[in-house]
């Protein structure tokens, strides 16, 4: 599975951003897909989940304030991020396919991730 994210960048706190990840095959053939970001000097932390049957999951700190979703006619995985705080700032990265005993839960251990996308709030 090949990801690509997009849509990163700067932006003042209390703003929005809306980041993407193209998909080179179809998202509903993928059973699980996610967020997860790592910001310098921390470690990965997972920021959303979306299963296969549409339900969602959220860390704590960004319920809310993010919104995970799918477009699969475009086959593209989108994180909505409102009121972002300097605290949101990190790489943020696009995965699919979590190990069977991780399962589609808020993580950032999956088979397949992106490149990532720079999110920085300030």
């Amino acid at each position: 599975v090949q990801l690509v994210e997009s849509g990163g960048g700067s932006v003042q706190a209390g703003g929005s951003l809306r980041v993407s990840c193209a998909t080179f095959e179809h998202t509903s053939s993928t059973k699980c897909m996610g967020w997860f970001r790592q910001a310098p000097g921390k470690e990965r932390e997972g920021v959303a989940a979306l299963d296969s049957d549409g339900s969602t999951s959220y860390a704590d700190s960004v319920k809310g304030r993010f919104t995970i979703s799918q477009d699969n006619a475009k086959n593209t995985l989108y994180l909505q991020m409102n009121s972002l705080k300097p605290e949101d700032s990190a790489m943020y990265y696009c995965a699919a396919d979590p190990p069977l005993w991780v399962g589609c839960v808020v993580s950032s251990v999956y088979n397949y991730r992106g490149q990532g996308t720079q999110v920085t709030v300030s």
